[in-house]
């Protein structure tokens, strides 16, 4: 598997794993972070790495 498709699957897992925390912890807290707030983070992560894996595919 080349590294650009490597780089867009584990983006798009982030992603995904983001967007799950988001839905789901909405309004628990754990020790002090918000699993709401970690979510929109990873997603964000998980957008700009699925975004390089798509750059470096095209770029090739």
């Amino acid at each position: 598997m080349s590294s650009a498709l490597k780089t867009l699957l584990t983006g798009l897992i982030t992603l995904v794993i983001g967007l799950a925390l988001w839905l789901v912890g909405s309004d628990e807290t754990v020790l002090i972070l918000t699993p709401s707030k970690l979510g929109v983070v990873l997603i964000v992560v998980g957008a700009l790495e699925s975004l390089y894996g798509v750059y470096k595919t095209v770029r090739g």
